[in-house]
Parts: C-alpha cells; structure tokens; sequence
C-alpha cells in the first residue's frame, strides 16, 4: 500500500491508486445511510482560492469508496493539497461533513 490516511490527511504517492471508505455521521453522531438522489463529492484544490478543483470524484452511494485512480495526481506537482469531501441531500441541503483536509503528494521514480 503506497498511501496513509491519518485523521483528514491523505499522504499519497504521485500516480499511484487510493481508495478509502468514507463515513458519514448525522447530527445525532449515527451512521447516515444515503439516499436515492444524495451526491457525495471528493475535490482537490492546490490552494482553497483556487477557482477550480484538481480533482474532482463523485463517491458511489453504495459503496462510498472514494476511489482516486493513477491519472487523477499523475500530472500534479509534488506537495500539498487542500480537500473537502461534501454531501449534497436529495432535499438541496449541503453538508461538507470532511472540511479542511490534506493531500500529501509524495515523489515516486520513474
């Protein structure tokens, strides 16, 4: 495994896979279970001013497996990376339930 998840970072090798399971608790502190018409999305930015993600992942609603795969940082430079993972409610409500995360992209050898 070419990666580790510690609290909200990631440190992962640039151009490998990662695929971790997210957990989403409701204001009670129990497991939310999604529902038809939910989104839940993964985005990367190199800095939070930034207009536009990096990356950007939709997290199936049934596995919630956020899943980066090899072309997602194989062009990005090494070093750091804000992230939030948000879920948007069939109702319209949005809740970015994982603020404020780091992506560490570490140096790999050709």
């Amino acid at each position: 495994m070419s990666y580790s998840v510690y609290k909200n970072v990631i440190t992962l090798t640039r151009g490998d896979s990662f695929s971790a399971k997210v957990s989403i608790l409701d204001e009670k502190g129990e497991p939310y279970l999604p529902k038809d018409g939910d989104r839940i999305r993964f985005a990367a930015k190199k800095a939070y001013e930034d207009r536009s993600p990096l990356i950007q992942k939709e997290i199936p609603l049934d596995t919630l497996l956020l899943t980066l795969d090899p072309e997602d940082t194989k062009s990005l430079s090494f070093g750091q990376y804000v992230y939030d993972i948000q879920l948007e409610k069939e109702t319209g409500e949005v809740d970015t339930f994982l603020p404020n995360g780091t992506l560490h992209l570490t140096e790999e050898v050709d």
